[in-house]
């Protein structure tokens, strides 16, 4: 089968097993089907990038409208661990940590971006971001006593001005750190305790 087009002069025969290229032809989808993958249609596409409903896409430079984005997921990692010595903080796998056993010693919390990531890597400049990390308390309280990022120690800016002096007993300290990146491996960190009993 041969479609004729140029008045059926036999140049620019289309057939249904040639390779032809058409140009400025118009394809109604109301009447017309186009399949393919999203990767077919990603090849195809040559100025962006598209995305799916369902997908694990990673989005980046988009501004959501006021009034558009209603309750965010925020990921969340429960562990039964308890807080003592060092607690490794991996902004790039949850924005909340949450160590249900009972701390056993004051800690120092060090936030990177994974295990294979600096934090300093994962933020550009002009980036930030907030994180959580849930202490549980027994009878006997703890306390976050160092801040590290990457493991280089950093000086938080408290909420009340003063740093963390003790912990909170038979409840769960939430520990919230608003972190800037303001140069090349260089952050202020805004950083506040709360009891919850």
């Amino acid at each position: 089968m041969a479609i004729r087009l140029n008045g059926g002069g036999g140049v620019g025969d289309v057939t249904t097993a040639g390779t032809q290229t058409l140009t400025n032809k118009t394809v109604a989808l109301g009447s017309n089907t186009v399949s393919g993958t999203l990767a077919q249609f990603n090849t195809a596409v040559s100025d962006a990038d598209l995305a799916s409903l369902a997908g694990a896409e990673t989005l980046t430079n988009k501004t959501i409208s006021a009034g558009v984005l209603i309750s965010p997921e925020e990921r969340l990692t429960v562990t039964a661990t308890a807080a003592g010595s060092t607690v490794q903080f991996d902004a790039l796998t949850q924005g909340v940590l949450y160590y249900t056993s009972n701390a056993t010693g004051n800690w120092t919390l060090n936030v990177r971006g994974n295990s294979g990531t600096t934090l300093n890597t994962a933020l550009a400049t002009g980036d930030s971001i907030t994180i959580v990390f849930l202490a549980t308390q027994g009878s006997t309280a703890y306390y976050s006593n160092a801040f590290t990022i990457d493991g280089t120690s950093v000086t938080p800016k408290y909420i009340t001005g003063t740093a963390f002096t003790a912990g909170n007993a038979s409840s769960i300290d939430s520990y919230v750190y608003t972190i800037i990146k303001t140069g090349s491996a260089t952050f202020t960190v805004l950083a506040s305790q709360t009891k919850f009993a």
